[in-house]
């Protein structure tokens, strides 16, 4: 039986962008699926809980390590001959949780971001599978006891680490466009605009999943650019008509609304080349039959468009399952420094010149990125004396 493999770019292999619902600010971009497999099926668990603590995987390092967040429903994944059994609710209940009563809320204790339930059947939680990654990466901190980090830095590493977003149903305008309009009969995803800044995509592999799922959007959370902008600004309109000077029969008219439909899917594709199109960083997570589970981001890059998110692919590439977070500018550059540094072995003086900087100007970007802890008080004091010398 062949696999799936990594991910190096994304592609809407398999998938058609329908023409967009614009709503104020708020664009939704329905994703239709032409040829549905049928053997992997997605369900909602639902969680009332204030927040959700998870134990994580003792590879990353960090033995005891924690993700703490609110998490208000998880995905239970089955796939193969045993999928409808799950779909339809004899099996989606399954107790992988304890709760702890801590004063007027409670905090559900889960294990691991993606727990195996049953022999076809996992439990995923979703987007924060993909945060959890992104929290962790290069978590550890330095390898090497360089002598410009702080005994705790060298001993915790990043310990915290942590990242604001915003909930969906903080957006009236979401929950109006969500609400209002209609799915396509082979739906299976949206592509979600604010002002013409793609946010994020949700994809599923069958259409009747995504109708359940659908109004969970409101409870996933979005960076800043979610409420950017509010309602001073509308999304744009491309202005495509129906030439009517060109219709003359019903097949020229047909002929027009598919030639217009293609512009759209060409708009649209335009909008999202952020995300679909560029070479990303994946990593496997977990096998499941002939399907990979992965989570991935983009370049890291300050400059450019950013995305982390999870994804799973069929073994001949199609995605059958997307949910993906747009980072902020400030995430982007707290996430490339760590890189920068871990490429460079944590050596402040060898980052600083891939950088094409100064140690001390490296020094104040890590302190102004919240990583100032990781070093020692004297390095911090001497660079920011530097550096207010060289303005």
């Amino acid at each position: 039986m062949s696999r799936a493999r990594l991910i190096q770019r994304l592609e809407l292999q398999g998938l058609r962008l329908a023409p967009s619902q614009v709503w104020g600010q708020v664009r939704l971009v329905p994703v239709l699926r032409d040829e549905v497999r049928g053997d992997l099926r997605f369900a909602q668990r639902n969680y009332g809980d204030a927040l959700s603590e998870v134990t994580l995987r003792k590879e990353l390092g960090a033995p005891g390590l924690k993700y703490i967040s609110y998490i208000p429903h998880g995905l239970v994944m089955t796939w193969g001959n045993r999928q409808a059994e799950a779909v339809y609710g004899t099996r989606l209940q399954s107790q992988d949780h304890k709760k702890v009563e801590a004063g007027p809320v409670s905090v559900r204790l889960l294990h691991r971001m993606v727990h195996r339930e049953d022999r076809n059947q996992l439990r995923m939680l979703p987007l924060h599978l993909a945060m959890e990654g992104f929290l962790t990466r290069y978590f550890g901190g330095p390898d090497i006891a360089w002598s410009e980090y702080s005994k705790d830095g060298l001993s915790r590493g990043l310990n915290p680490r942590s990242e604001a977003s915003i909930p969906g149903w903080a957006s009236f305008a979401l929950d109006g466009a969500l609400r209002t309009f209609e799915l396509h009969e082979r739906q299976v995803g949206l592509l979600l605009f604010n002002a013409d800044e793609l946010l994020s995509a949700f994809i599923v592999a069958h259409p009747y999943d995504y109708r359940c799922l659908h109004r969970t959007l409101l409870e996933d959370f979005y960076g800043d650019l979610l409420l950017q902008y509010g309602y001073l600004q509308v999304a744009g309109d491309i202005g495509l008509r129906l030439d009517a000077s060109q219709v003359a029969s019903v097949a020229d008219l047909r002929a027009q609304v598919a030639r217009m439909r293609e512009d759209w899917g060409a708009f649209h594709g335009l909008l999202s080349g952020g995300l679909f199109g560029v070479e990303v960083t994946a990593r496997k997570v977990y096998e499941a039959g002939p399907f990979l589970l992965q989570h991935f981001h983009t370049s890291l890059v300050p400059s450019e468009e950013n995305h982390m998110g999870e994804a799973i692919t069929g073994p001949d590439g199609t995605l059958e399952y997307l949910k993906t977070y747009r980072l902020s500018a400030a995430q982007t550059r707290r996430a490339y420094l760590l890189q920068q540094l871990a490429n460079s072995q944590w050596n402040l003086d060898d980052t600083a010149t891939a950088l094409g900087s100064t140690r001390s100007d490296l020094v104040v970007r890590l302190a102004n990125a919240g990583f100032g802890y990781l070093l020692k008080g004297h390095v911090l004091e001497e660079a920011q004396r530097s550096h207010a010398r060289g303005r």
